[in-house]
């Protein structure tokens, strides 16, 4: 009984200060905020938001994690009730925007961080790989799911190559000041229309060195 308590607080007080921690990134920025604003706004000692957390990018690294088990349960439960492969991929889309939205800011101000692969916070680097890989595997059952018919050489890249177009997508959309980031929902319609396209025409004879070409251009950037 003890110890199921002792695990229960040690959770709630590691959320309480995730949670402080993330408002404060939201109101104040990243680099501004420093762990002894956090520990007071989680009302804990500096020293217990230490034993949890022992840096600010250990925290947006828990968020990452935590973020992306949220995701994943949303996306599981609306992509079976899509059949089409745009819906499909809109819906992980979607999912991704709704979620970020109220850290939006934050996010802007991670970019210096983020931009570059060394940096473990960056989305690029080897500490967030295995995020990565549970990423792409949600836009491989959105194409399996689809029925969508993909060259067996390039079926094995289509996951990595959707995530790196939501990636893209991502930060034009953290940029986007036009009113309701009304200009990001055209960009990601018309970015859906001409990749569902593309990969409806990839199977075609013609198309098979235009394929060829950017698999290996693919290879060479992932280094395989």
């Amino acid at each position: 009984m003890n110890s199921t308590m002792n695990t229960t607080k040690a959770e709630e007080t590691r959320s309480r200060i995730l949670s402080a921690a993330l408002e404060l990134f939201r109101e104040h920025g990243f680099e501004q905020t420093t762990m002894r604003e956090v520990a007071r706004e989680a009302g804990v000692a500096l020293g217990s938001a230490y034993y949890y957390f022992e840096s600010k990018e250990t925290i947006v690294m828990a968020f990452y994690h935590q973020a992306q088990d949220a995701m994943i349960a949303l996306i599981e439960e609306a992509l079976p009730k899509q059949k089409s492969l745009k819906a499909r991929l809109r819906t992980i889309l979607d999912v991704k925007f709704q979620y970020f939205e109220p850290n939006r800011k934050f996010l802007g101000a991670l970019l210096g961080h983020t931009a570059d692969p060394r940096n473990p916070l960056s989305p690029f680097s080897k500490e967030t790989r295995d995020i990565r890989d549970k990423d792409a595997a949600q836009f491989a059952k959105a194409v399996e799911g689809s029925g969508a018919k993909v060259p067996d050489d390039l079926k094995q890249h289509l996951p990595n190559l959707l995530w790196m177009l939501q990636m893209g997508l991502i930060l034009f959309w953290m940029y986007d000041r036009s009113p309701g980031q009304k200009r990001t929902a055209v960009l990601v319609d018309k970015s859906l229309d001409l990749v569902v396209s593309l990969i409806k025409f990839s199977g075609l004879p013609l198309m098979k060195p235009v394929r060829r070409a950017v698999l290996d251009v693919v290879r060479a950037v992932s280094g395989d």
